[in-house]
């Protein structure tokens, strides 16, 4: 069994030392972080089982740092309880407003400096005591499982299932918003490595400045450790393959052939033991030279690949969805609870989804957040949908189901072709070429459709 992780954040070196050699010496696992950005950093990427945080600090005191934890912890979580863990703020010259305010904001306790050893220890334990209950405490919906009694549904589920006992990678291939990364996380509480961390890398924000800290961590001792190290024994779950810079497909390439990583400035490696799983974007596989993206790094991360549908392809899944999260919604968040009724539910049975699961939580969240009558009526949900719609008018988000055939038709076209000739700079020559129509149809095409090339090409 692993040891608890303890997180000790304070900008005096002798301290963070003594704390740590105390609360080793009690068997515990604990990392340091001299300042804010660094207790940032660890927090964002950790899974700690207590925080240890002093209240005065160069960069940022620790109330603030605590209110953005909360803060953003809530916003994650949308629980009462709103931190991931117990955090004790500890403080040499502590106020009665800042015990108060840290409070509020959850804290679980207060220490004063200097400290006194059994009143630390004894503090600690309460709140590993006092994770463990929240742990293991029965939660109303759950951890996250891939809804739906579509036939397509069960079968990824199936399969998910089965692949999730092997150690072989995992590529999810989907549109944005379809539930790729429930799909990892489902397969990650499925295998034997429940028990340890799922740890996400998004390659979109990882700069190459900060790839190799970010992934290895620092030989520094006060450094946050690793992407790598923190899933130890688990998953990582790389969210979104396309989006891999040159320099990261390298760094991650090296560690997939030596099955090690070295830390930025240690002289001795580490073994990397993690489960692999990506997402990719449909039909990224096949688009693996177009792209830029190295097919010797892509042979490490396919070796089984799963298809997640979009949701217009599983309508009948849709009234199920609409309960579960104006449910979830209503319960996490506090909104009024509201029904959907039989007309709304077929309307939306026939809408596309451009923005697959994630367009109907939000969805739902908006209808929750305006209030009404307990049942939503079909008018109420058509000036949403066209408000959005207007809001967001370039092809994806229009519902083409709900025009006659010719219009619809016109619509996509004209949609598809504006956006084609802004990613073109208003050349249309390339826009010839990208779509595959020959020049001189595609300007009658272009006038017909009442799409001013000339005017894009000048802005």
């Amino acid at each position: 069994m692993s040891s608890p992780r303890i997180l000790v954040v304070d900008d005096e070196a002798e301290i963070r030392s003594l704390l740590r050699e105390i609360l080793q010496d009690e068997g515990y696992s604990v990392e340091l972080a001299q300042d804010a950005q660094h207790a940032r950093q660890a927090y964002a990427a950790g899974d700690y089982a207590v925080v240890l945080l002093d209240i005065w600090m160069p960069d940022a005191d620790g109330i603030t740092l605590l209110r953005e934890w909360s803060e953003a912890d809530h916003r994650h979580k949308g629980q009462d309880n709103r931190l991931n863990c117990p955090i004790i703020m500890m403080s040499g010259h502590g106020t009665i407003e800042a015990a108060v305010e840290a409070t509020r904001l959850g804290a679980f306790d207060f220490i004063e400096k200097p400290i006194s050893l059994s009143k630390l220890l004894h503090v600690v334990q309460q709140a590993l005591e006092s994770g463990r209950q929240k742990r293991s405490a029965p939660s109303l919906f759950g951890p996250a499982t891939p809804s739906g009694k579509s036939r397509v549904m069960q079968q990824l589920r199936e399969h998910v299932q089965r692949v999730a006992g092997s150690d072989a990678p995992v590529l999810l291939s989907g549109e944005p918003g379809s539930g790729r990364e429930t799909l990892a996380r489902y397969m990650h509480a499925q295998s034997s490595k429940a028990r340890h961390a799922f740890v996400q890398l998004t390659p979109a924000s990882i700069s190459d400045d900060s790839a190799a800290i970010e992934l290895f961590g620092s030989a520094n001792s006060d450094g946050p450790p690793g992407l790598f190290e923190q899933a130890r024994g688990g998953t990582l779950f790389i969210k979104g393959l396309e989006d891999a810079s040159p320099l990261l497909q390298k760094l991650l390439l090296a560690t997939l052939e030596t099955k090690n990583f070295t830390r930025v400035g240690a002289t001795s490696s580490e073994p990397f033991n993690a489960r692999l799983v990506c997402s990719a974007q449909s039909g990224f596989a096949g688009r693996i030279n177009q792209d830029g993206f190295r097919a010797d790094l892509f042979i490490h991360l396919n070796a089984i690949i799963l298809q997640v549908p979009p949701l217009r392809e599983r309508a009948e899944d849709v009234p199920e969805l609409l309960r579960y999260y104006a449910e979830r919604l209503a319960d996490e968040e506090h909104l009024p609870l509201r029904r959907f009724g039989l007309s709304v539910q077929n309307r939306l049975r026939n809408y596309p989804w451009p923005g697959n699961v994630q367009e109907l939580r939000n969805l739902v969240r908006r209808l929750l957040i305006l209030g009404g009558a307990e049942e939503i009526r079909l008018d109420e949900l058509e000036r949403e949908l066209n408000a959005q719609a207007a809001q967001d008018e370039p092809l994806v988000k229009h519902d083409l189901l709900a025009l006659p055939l010719r219009e619809a038709r016109e619509h996509f076209e004209r949609a598809y072709l504006q956006q084609q000739l802004m990613l073109c700079n208003g050349k249309v020559g390339q826009l010839a070429k990208r779509v595959g129509m020959e020049r001189t149809h595609l300007y009658r095409k272009l006038r017909m459709l009442g799409v001013d090339f000339k005017q894009l090409a000048d802005d």
